[in-house]
């Protein structure tokens, strides 16, 4: 299968007005996996963890402790959301990575294609990343406190300018992290479609080596960056 750089992905069919593409339907999936894994999961925990329940104890409170570590006595509150975004861009990575993905097709088009190789899936992402960061913003500054940051008359003009440079600064940020998870993994799936076309055998494995590796490490990234804008954001600007 050829892949071209198209940022609009392909529709399968609607749910009344709802266009349901491909990479929803694989966000749909991973949703799904998730829920399941939790629900079984939690189902019956254990004191002495074993099996299913011990990996994921494990995986949690290894993200809890790197949480911790930046955020301190709000990791309580910023772990559930930053890990959420993990886990789930962790799965959508490496379900795109299941042999068959960009195979299958239904009506003349793919059934699936990996959810992050979609900018709007991505950007998506980044927009709820930001509305979530500036929500706790708001809880822990207070209104007042918070639209200081971006609107200030003291010193004029100079901190009103430095708080416009702010306000561009947030938007460059849903830019920076829609781009770069969008951009890392649909150049993976372009180099495994044509390694593939070339090679049907052997050879197309060390680069799923390495786009497993990729998908973890992009899945970080958006997370902890996420976490540091969260920190960043909250954290009370000394008196001037």
């Amino acid at each position: 299968m050829e892949h071209s750089i198209v940022l609009k992905p392909e529709v399968l069919g609607h749910i009344g007005f709802l266009p349901v593409t491909n990479t929803l339907l694989v966000s749909w999936i991973v949703m799904t996996i998730l829920t399941i894994v939790s629900v079984v999961t939690t189902f019956r925990l254990r004191a002495v963890p074993s099996g299913l329940q011990n990996f994921m104890e494990l995986i949690i409170e290894g993200g809890y402790g790197m949480v911790e570590d930046l955020a301190k006595s709000k990791a309580k509150v910023f772990f559930p959301f930053v890990f959420t975004f993990f886990l789930f861009i962790i799965m959508a990575n490496w379900v795109g990575l299941i042999p068959g993905m960009g195979t299958i097709t239904f009506r003349g088009q793919p059934l699936f294609r990996s959810m992050s190789s979609d900018l709007n899936m991505t950007l998506s992402l980044a927009l709820v990343s930001a509305v979530v960061t500036h929500f706790f913003a708001i809880r822990y500054l207070g209104i007042l406190s918070y639209l200081k940051r971006w609107v200030s008359l003291e010193m004029f003009p100079v901190f009103l300018f430095v708080g416009l440079l702010e306000i561009v600064s947030e938007f460059t940020k849903i830019i920076s992290l829609s781009f770069r998870l969008f951009g890392n993994i649909f150049a993976g799936e372009v180099v495994l479609s044509t390694i593939a076309g070339i090679f049907a055998f052997v050879l197309p494995l060390p680069f799923y080596g390495l786009e497993i590796v990729v998908g973890f490490v992009q899945a970080a990234v958006f997370m902890m960056l996420t976490l540091v804008f969260m920190v960043l954001l909250t954290e009370k600007h000394a008196e001037h």
